[in-house]
């Protein structure tokens, strides 16, 4: 029987526990090396199967601009596929946007994801990662499925294995807008670039993970946006730690004490934030959920 509907698809947001921006193409992009991490703060969305060829998008929550991602994700599978087939799509913001957690090419992986099973294309995974590249270049990590150490424009995936983590994860009332902080005179762009098997024969690991690097762009994000200092140092008094996630401006910080069956947040999340401020206690993920919806 024909799948006529997919309920409950989440699209989880990621955090950077290091991005560093090594150098710059010819045809104005920048290099990146960084680790993406998986996390529980999710978006849910719905799809039901159309016949007539219509995509259409319904929000649920927030109200999202007129041609998101997730559109463009579903016009294109279309019409790369060739299918008649259309889907009505609704969404269940959680995610904040504007905040560096990839809120918006999440939704857009769950889309292309979705709709392959949906429109019963069976593309495989690199078939889908690769569509997925065209709209942005954090949509093929979320296919993926994986943790990944990130290289390129976000094109190159080295999958990795993240210990589980509590992690603290705060995104103030302001956004940033990304141009803004490439364009920036602070931004550095000759971190020199780092070889994956020489940082952790195993993978990244814990408390290792979290510790190595920074985010290059975070100096240039706190000098055209206050708040986001003011996040990192409102983790960093909590937690002892904190960390801007992507291009901001979310912030985030290692949150976990003991191991195993014993680990737990070292601290409540913070109940006074300012107005307009949203935060949350997430658990990094192992894979994504939809890991299983495309195959290698």
């Amino acid at each position: 029987m024909a799948v006529r509907a997919l309920c409950d698809v989440v699209a989880p947001a990621k955090l950077n526990f290091f991005l560093h921006v090594t150098g710059r193409r010819a045809d104005g992009y920048h290099l990146l090396q960084s680790l993406f991490v998986l996390i529980d703060w999710c978006d849910t969305l719905h799809f039901e199967l159309r016949g007539d060829g219509q995509l259409a998008r319904h929000d649920l929550a927030a109200t999202l601009p007129d041609d998101d991602l997730c559109l463009r994700a579903a016009r294109s599978l279309q019409a790369e596929s060739g299918t008649t087939l259309g889907a009505d799509i609704s969404i269940e913001k959680s995610v904040p946007w504007g905040a560096g957690m990839g809120g918006g090419s999440s939704d857009a992986a769950s889309t292309l994801l979705a709709l392959n099973r949906l429109w019963g294309l069976n593309w495989p995974r690199s078939r889908l990662m690769a569509l997925g590249l065209k709209l942005g270049a954090d949509v093929p990590f979320f296919v993926g499925g994986n943790n990944a150490f990130v290289e390129g424009i976000g094109e190159r995936l080295t999958p990795v294995p993240v210990a589980p983590e509590w992690l603290a994860v705060v995104k103030p009332a302001a956004s940033i807008e990304t141009r803004a902080i490439f364009g920036s005179p602070l931004l550095v762009r000759d971190t020199e670039a780092v070889i994956l098997e020489g940082l952790s024969a195993g993978g990244f690991a814990g408390i290792g993970a979290f510790e190595f690097g920074r985010n290059d762009l975070q100096a240039p994000a706190e000098a055209v946006c206050a708040e986001v200092a003011q996040a990192a140092e409102l983790l960093q008094r909590c937690f002892g730690n904190s960390r801007m996630t992507g291009s901001g401006s979310a912030v985030f910080a290692r949150a976990s004490v003991g191991t195993g069956a014993a680990e737990q947040p070292m601290a409540s999340m913070p109940a006074d934030l300012p107005p307009g401020w949203v935060g949350r206690m997430c658990r990094s993920l192992k894979q994504h959920p939809l890991v299983g919806w495309a195959e290698d």
